[in-house]
């Protein structure tokens, strides 16, 4: 029963990834049919067709290679463009224009992307991006709202008596181990931290930073103790290991004092799934930075057998895999199963948005990056006194767009192969 679980949960996981990629290419689709652009193709995948059906000028179908999803817009790339320097660049460019052509005939002339306004082109290629961002608040505002979020107090849950390396697997005490500040100050479980060298404490994310920030500074705690205020002897915090906030799998060094805050269920709002969502995208910001560094991470992991990080980037498949151990996992209630699942989905799709936002092709941001470049072009133009420039010719990004296209090919390679075979597990 566990094993039928785990693979009808991966299933539908990967059902809900396909969707989000649909509705992720309907952001581009709707407003280009409502814009008048011609659209030959709609599909989820890549490579050969496994079903489509044609309606109107549109054929819309699945393909088998499930990395993803496009629509084919005609006439991405300016009809006509003047060369004044031929090189070997423009050549690569003038190829993709005449394989373009083969999409469109005179009778389309006016219903090609490029000769749309650049306001219409911007939302036409943001639509889709701004999708993803959508799914994520709504999926995440439903998991925070419904089921509640873990946040951590300003209470004290306990304090740790010693000084504990990172390095260390051991998590007890041992003969020469300093003690922390925490308990040498008599910091003690079920205090309330009311400030903190001063200032006066509101949540733990700003008691957390004071603490870090402080680094091996001196330090004054303040306290509510059994319903009166208590403040503690003069500290130092120290510095130590602690765990880096963008990238949780990693420690930074920074001030610590010594203790673990308690927790509590918090139900969302609007505002509060915003908050953290910003937090999860500088999260997934710094993530994005080093994408290839983590993949070749994963890679000379799974060659040399070491265990898989718990934040090591996934691919659609591991994505899948992890939603389907939790739907196992017998341990779990269905809620719980279903606000990990959720939250693991509203990551994705938060992912997707940023990783579409970067402003080169083949990303959508490269389409609005050159859309914006000709906009300011033409009112540069237009101030200096001189006629139209004409459109910026996107194609001349093809070389870029190969080279990052080849590159996310082989990440994509090695974290499906790792996932297959060195699976992330969460449970």
């Amino acid at each position: 029963m566990t094993v039928l679980l785990e693979i009808l949960g991966a299933l539908l996981f990967f059902a809900l990834i396909i969707v989000s990629v649909c509705l992720h290419e309907a952001g581009h689709f709707i407003p280009a049919k409502i814009f008048g652009i011609k659209v030959t193709e709609f599909f989820a995948g890549f490579g050969p067709r496994i079903w489509s059906r044609r309606r109107g000028e549109t054929e819309y179908g699945l393909k088998w290679i499930p990395a993803g999803g496009y629509v084919k817009l005609v006439g991405m790339f300016p009809p006509q463009v003047t060369r004044r320097h031929p090189n070997w660049l423009t050549r690569l460019a003038d190829e993709a224009h005449e394989a373009e052509r083969d999409d469109w005939t005179p009778a389309d002339n006016g219903r090609l992307f490029s000769q749309k306004p650049i306001w219409q082109r911007l939302i036409v290629m943001s639509g889709g991006i701004l999708t993803n961002l959508l799914l994520a608040f709504l999926i995440f505002w439903a998991v925070f709202g419904i089921y509640g979020r873990t946040g951590e107090t300003t209470t004290v849950a306990t304090v740790s008596e010693c000084m504990i390396p990172a390095s260390r697997s051991a998590t007890t005490c041992q003969p020469g181990d300093a003690e922390t500040p925490a308990h040498a100050i008599g910091l003690r479980a079920g205090d309330r931290i009311v400030s903190f060298n001063g200032t006066a404490i509101g949540s733990w994310s700003q008691l957390s930073e004071l603490i870090r920030a402080n680094r091996d500074g001196a330090a004054t705690v303040v306290v509510e103790r059994a319903g009166s205020t208590v403040r503690l002897p003069a500290t130092h915090t120290v510095l130590n290991q602690v765990v880096n906030r963008l990238d949780p799998g990693s420690t930074v060094e920074a001030g610590f004092l010594g203790f673990a805050p308690a927790t509590e269920i918090i139900h969302s709002g609007p505002a509060d799934t915003v908050a953290q969502m910003w937090t999860m995208s500088k999260q997934s910001l710094y993530a994005l930075v080093r994408l290839p560094v983590l993949t070749w991470n994963v890679g000379v992991d799974m060659v040399t057998g070491q265990a898989r990080s718990l934040s090591s980037p996934m691919s659609i498949v591991g994505a899948s895999r992890v939603a389907g151990d939790v739907a196992g996992d017998t341990r779990l209630s269905t809620g719980d199963k279903l606000a990990m699942g959720g939250s693991l989905l509203g990551s994705l799709n938060l992912f997707l948005f940023w990783l579409n936002v970067v402003p080169l092709l083949p990303m959508d941001g490269g389409h609005i990056a050159g859309a914006l470049y000709e906009a300011c072009k033409r009112g540069i133009w237009r101030l200096r006194g001189k006629g139209d420039p004409g459109p910026v010719d996107t194609a001349m990004m093809i070389p870029v767009a190969w080279a990052i296209g080849a590159v996310m090919v082989v990440m994509g390679a090695v974290l499906i192969i790792a996932d297959i075979v060195s699976p992330v597990k969460i449970l």
